[in-house]
């Protein structure tokens, strides 16, 4: 893996926050993997499948 920086407005950085605190991910690097993953799988990857479907 490689590291990046990102900027994020406080009040993200504070729901991440409220998500590692109850457990539902167990830090914040998990919790914005996660999230970039399903975007990459929403609007990227799932374009690409249904393109090289339809050939």
């Amino acid at each position: 893996m490689k590291l990046i920086t990102i900027h994020l407005p406080e009040t993200y950085i504070k729901d991440l926050d409220e998500l590692v605190d109850t457990n539902y991910y167990p830090n914040r690097a998990e919790a914005i993997r996660l999230a970039v993953r399903d975007m990459l799988v929403a609007e990227l990857w799932e374009k690409k499948r249904r393109y090289v479907g339809a050939m």
